[in-house]
């Protein structure tokens, strides 16, 4: 199967200015290489404020890369030919109540990538496209005429998915796209996307933090923390065999329905707090909160070493 897209030592840094004539690098991606095959779900995970949405915006160029490489189909992106590629890849964001317009209907919500790139003859075929999308997502024709607001969240995040797939893409960045709702209609969205994966081949890239719904619809998993890449493998082999401190206390924290089981396991609490982006620790980033921290972890980032055929991790001492 060959590698759609290919992300090759990913940098992106802003400026943040921190007194008068002073700025200074805020590194909000850090070195971040993957690879997501044709059909393919990669999920990437961790906390907050780690970087991983600037990694599906910055994929797409809708942040200009700072440095490093992003290939689709083996040809470098850059900002000359990004348009070229704007078809192939889309996104679906987090929040459905913000990024849809709410003086927009649903009809020109969805349609509006179809006249940006004029992909259709006339009127009715072009209405005719936008029902065909509605339906894909489990909406109907009748919604077309309706505004956003008279939806409720799941409605309005199949509204954005609609709109993604008005261009028939091959490659989506899901952005946190269930974090905002009802965890019963998480679990209907995250079908919806795996119905769609099935039926027209598409590749994700899923962008979350609960690592029990990345590893549902994730085919492998990468953990990002502060910028980085700390671990990734396939999603069953990073849930059973976790190998970073740093992702084993992230699945220590799964909740188990089963409380007999709950009793048994050991929860890994991590001390202190994540480190601002401003000012991140010398070597491993996550020294400051691992238990088997050395003066090796200070002088010296490791680098993503595999430890078992498609499993990588980044740490100097590994089990």
């Amino acid at each position: 199967m060959a590698h759609l897209l290919e992300v090759e030592d990913l940098k992106q840094y802003f400026p943040i200015r921190t007194g008068f004539f002073k700025r200074r690098p805020l590194k909000a991606v850090d070195g971040v290489s993957f690879y997501i095959k044709e059909g393919e779900t990669l999920g990437l995970v961790g906390e907050s404020g780690c970087g991983k949405t600037t990694v599906g915006r910055s994929v797409l160029h809708l942040y200009k890369p700072t440095g490093g490489t992003v290939r689709y189909r083996g040809v470098p992106i850059t900002a000359d030919n990004i348009q070229e590629h704007r078809r192939q890849m889309q996104i679906v964001f987090q929040d459905p109540y913000s990024s849809l317009n709410p003086r927009m209907t649903v009809s020109d919500i969805v349609g509006e990538a179809l006249d940006i790139h004029r992909l259709y003859s006339n009127r009715n075929e072009r209405q005719d496209r936008i029902n065909e999308l509605l339906q894909l997502v489990g909406l109907n024709a009748d919604h077309a005429r309706r505004y956003a607001h008279e939806f409720s969240g799941g409605q309005r995040q199949r509204i954005g998915i609609a709109r993604a797939l008005a261009v028939t893409p091959e490659f989506i960045v899901c952005d946190e796209p269930v974090s905002a709702l009802d965890v019963s209609i998480q679990a209907q969205i995250i079908n919806t996307f795996e119905d769609l994966q099935e039926r027209l081949g598409l590749a994700y890239l899923f962008i979350a933090h609960d690592l029990m719904v990345v590893k549902h619809i994730s085919h492998r998993i990468a953990v990002m923390y502060l910028g980085r890449i700390v671990e990734i493998a396939s999603s069953t082999e990073l849930v059973n065999h976790p190998a970073h401190p740093y992702t084993r206390s992230l699945i220590s924290a799964i909740p188990i329905p089963d409380p007999d089981t709950a009793r048994t396991r050991t929860r890994i609490v991590l001390e202190g707090d994540v480190p601002s982006p401003l000012d991140v620790p010398s070597g491993c980033a996550f020294r400051t909160r691992c238990p088997y921290a050395t003066e090796q972890c200070a002088q010296q980032a490791p680098p993503l070493a595999e430890i078992a055929p498609g499993h990588q991790a980044a740490c100097w001492h590994l089990p």
